[in-house]
């Protein structure tokens, strides 16, 4: 559960280091959003070292459909573009790659 909770965390603050570069770059927002981005990526990297996995390639494979689900999230809670079905259904395969992933025996 521990990790379940620093991967949401992580996605976060990856989505929100890297909206601030799109929102600098295609929405012509100040340059000054890159401040609060680069501590947001930095923060998403150190998270993910907190993952309790024997190898950092793991922890990230595993983060992949946490961050695929946390960013239709923002999609819909910040862009206010709801996800559409074939969103839903790609959520739905990427989770449960990643729970394979976290659940497998080791």
């Amino acid at each position: 559960m521990k990790s379940i909770l620093i991967y949401c965390a992580a996605a976060l603050a990856e989505i929100a280091g890297c909206f601030s570069f799109w929102a600098w770059l295609r929405m012509d927002k100040s340059a000054l959003w890159l401040v609060p981005g680069m501590a947001s990526l930095a923060a998403f990297a150190w998270l993910l070292t907190l993952v309790d996995s024997s190898a950092a390639g793991r922890a990230y494979a595993a983060y992949g459909g946490i961050y695929i689900a946390a960013s239709l999230l923002w999609l819909w809670g910040a862009e206010g573009v709801a996800p559409d079905r074939w969103d839903v259904a790609g959520v739905a395969i990427a989770m449960g790659g990643a729970i394979v992933i976290l659940a497998g025996p080791r």
